[in-house]
């Protein structure tokens, strides 16, 4: 057998195989989405097959899917009370990426602290995919939150968010560009969010810098030092020409 035809039957066996855990994965989450919304299905089996037969692991994962289904009820109704073109619950569990995209996170947190963060990362991608909203599994984030419309929002690893925070579009919970990453690899690197926080589309908070309570931050602006509770944040008023045509 020529080492052509061997490399080539070889790697036909890896993507099989890698196929197969990539439609277990989704066949899990798309189960474990149903679960949390409310329906009564079994996930044991799809656990077993899609990440491993550890039973004790299952029991905490199915407990703690139990608590995202209450969480999730408290989120749905803060974006009833958040979005004023929302007509009902249905339409956002139904129609709002944000509400989904949350979901995903919390399901993949728990995998991610159960320490499958391999399966949890997979599982943050599909969210992305589809919502166009990037959580990594490892962010802690409380509840109820909101995120409104959500396109090109980034929430970093290590950062926190608190309760009642409001997010909206392409807001960026990120670091600074670092180098030696092993260094950096257990370090809070990420915004730290208190409670009932709103940041505004386009906002950038850069670094492992305190946001307190009841702030809000407005659109755009570019944030990488601490700021005090009970405050707001905007950029000045631009200069605005306008020309006739």
């Amino acid at each position: 057998m020529s080492y052509h035809l061997y490399f080539m039957r070889e790697y036909d066996k890896i993507t099989s195989v890698m196929n197969i855990c990539r439609n277990n994965l989704c066949e899990l989450l798309d189960s474990s989405l149903e679960f949390v919304f409310g329906e009564d299905i079994s996930l044991d089996s799809l656990f077993y097959k899609a990440i491993d037969d550890n039973k004790e692991n299952f029991v905490v994962f199915q407990s703690k899917l139990l608590v995202i289904r209450k969480i999730l009820k408290e989120d749905l109704q803060f974006f009833m009370d958040s979005d004023p073109a929302a007509h009902s619950l249905e339409e956002i569990k139904l129609a709002y990426p944000g509400y989904r995209a949350i979901a995903i996170y919390r399901i993949s947190h728990v995998l991610y602290e159960l320490g499958y963060k391999v399966h949890a990362r997979y599982f943050s991608e599909l969210g992305h995919s589809s919502t166009g909203i990037d959580i990594h599994p490892a962010a802690t984030i409380d509840y109820p939150f909101f995120i409104d419309h959500g396109t090109g929002i980034v929430i970093g690893q290590t950062a926190t968010i608190g309760k009642r925070v409001k997010i909206y579009q392409s807001v960026t919970l990120g670091a600074v560009s670092l180098s030696n990453a092993d260094k950096w690899r257990n370090v809070v690197r990420h915004p730290q969010v208190g409670n009932n926080v709103t940041i505004y589309a386009g906002a950038s908070l850069l670094g492992a810098i305190k946001i307190g309570d009841n702030v809000t931050i407005g659109s755009n602006v570019f944030l990488t030092e601490d700021v005090p509770s009970n405050t707001r944040v905007v950029i000045g008023k631009p200069e605005l020409i306008i020309q006739s045509k």
